[in-house]
């Protein structure tokens, strides 16, 4: 077995770690009541419990324990202990106490009780810290992972809100509408609110109300004397942020699954009211036909969206209710802006 120590790669925290943990452990070793100060043989002794357990927590713990290869891990961790012990009962305990403890071997039982509560808090230690530094990786990549998810199901937001609305332009240009322009300026500021200002994991609740009053007015156009789209916005206190484009998907869905199943009729009511607790309160309401919708209600790309999104950005503080009775297709969202997984 050729013995590298790859010390290298080692982080300065780690070692003053290791030199603080070091001493501490050579204090108490050393520490004897009857004899103030330290001998300097002492040093030499723990010398050999350092080099020990040097050799096992950059050699054996990174090698074989945490590889998995525990009978390899176990046959070495046996040979440095045997090594240790006959480093000091052979060399050490013969050099400095010839006529006492160098003249008998005591046992293996008692050596072990000697030698080996150094090694284990060295070598726990050094196990204690891999396993820190290995749960803070662990919770990074899980950060980076849900962050990277949560950029991509924004990113999807994007194109299915454009392609809804392109498609509303194009009727409009079609028939040539006067209103024509004044869609094409309400999609720009939507757009513009899209691909700059959500770009942060959150945004002000007031922007996202604004922005969702424009995106309600855009598409208020589509309906043009064949129903009634009533927006209520109360209580909406400062200093609140919220996910962008949540409430925008489930707004979307009701224009849609309203106007492409009903010529008239239509009937969209939207309400949203923070209280003093800063619970976000969200409702949406929409009629439809059964007979046309059904199997499209719960699909889609933005609402199957939406669901991850708030599963991520507000675990266990949001309650998502969805349903339909009697021709109306209800949301019910209820938010705790104060407690968010960012």
């Amino acid at each position: 077995m050729k013995v590298r120590l790859s010390l290298k790669n080692v982080p300065f925290k780690e070692v003053l770690f290791q030199i603080f943990l070091n001493v501490t452990v050579f204090v108490f070793y050393s520490f004897d009541r009857r004899i103030p100060g330290i001998e300097p043989f002492k040093i030499l002794f723990f010398l050999n419990y350092a080099i020990a357990g040097l050799v096992i927590n950059y050699y054996l713990l990174p090698r074989y324990l945490y590889l998995r290869r525990y009978f390899h891990f176990i046959i070495y961790m046996l040979i440095v202990v045997v090594l240790l012990i006959l480093m000091e009962e052979l060399v050490l305990e013969k050099i400095f106490y010839p006529d006492t403890r160098g003249k008998h071997f005591f046992g293996v039982f008692y050596t072990l009780l000697s030698t080996m509560p150094s090694i284990t808090i060295l070598v726990g230690a050094k196990f204690a810290w891999d396993a820190i530094v290995k749960q803070q990786e662990v919770q990074e990549l899980r950060n980076n992972v849900r962050e990277s998810e949560l950029q991509f199901l924004k990113s999807q937001i994007n194109p299915h809100f454009l392609f809804n609305n392109l498609n509303n332009l194009y009727s409009h240009a079609i028939e040539q509408s006067p209103k024509t322009p004044e869609i094409i300026l309400e999609l720009s500021a939507v757009l513009r609110y899209i691909l700059y200002d959500c770009k942060a994991k959150y945004v002000p609740l007031a922007k996202e109300i604004e922005q969702l009053e424009n995106y309600i007015n855009l598409n208020r156009m589509q309906i043009e004397g064949r129903g009634k789209v009533g927006f209520t916005a109360e209580n909406i206190p400062s200093g609140y942020y919220v996910a962008p484009l949540i409430l925008m998907v489930f707004v979307e869905n009701a224009f849609k699954h309203s106007t492409s199943s009903l010529t008239e009729n239509i009937d969209i009511y939207i309400t949203l009211s923070v209280d003093k607790n800063g619970i976000l309160s969200f409702s949406c309401r929409n009629t439809f036909m059964e007979q046309t919708n059904t199997e499209r209600l719960s699909k889609g790309i933005g609402l199957a969206n939406v669901k991850k999104r708030l599963h991520l950005l507000y675990p266990e503080s949001h309650e998502l209710d969805i349903f339909k009775a009697k021709g109306h297709y209800a949301v019910k969202l209820n938010m705790d802006l104060n407690k968010t997984n960012g």
